[in-house]
C-alpha cells in the first residue's frame, strides 16, 4: 500500500475584517467552526454522468472519492 498524497492545494483566503465578521457570524448560526479557502479549486470540473459515476463507486466502495483536475 503506498503513502496517502499530501491532499489538495487549498489556500487560506485573505478575508478583511468585514467578510471576518460575516464569516463569524455564519459560524454562530451554524454552531460549527468554518475554514475560508481561495475561489481556486484543485477539484475535476465534472459532468453530470461523471458524478453520478463516481457516487455509484462510493457506495460500491463504502468510501468518499475526490475528483482532481489534471496536472
Amino acid at each position: 500500500m503506498s503513502a496517502p498524497s499530501p491532499g489538495p492545494d487549498l489556500r487560506p483566503a485573505a478575508l478583511d475584517e468585514s467578510a471576518l465578521d460575516d464569516l463569524r457570524r455564519l459560524e454562530e448560526r451554524l454552531g460549527t467552526p468554518l475554514v475560508a479557502y481561495e475561489a481556486a479549486s484543485p477539484y475535476a470540473d465534472l459532468s453530470d454522468d461523471q458524478l453520478a459515476e463516481i457516487r455509484r463507486a462510493e457506495a460500491a466502495l463504502g468510501v468518499r472519492l475526490l475528483a482532481y483536475r489534471s496536472a
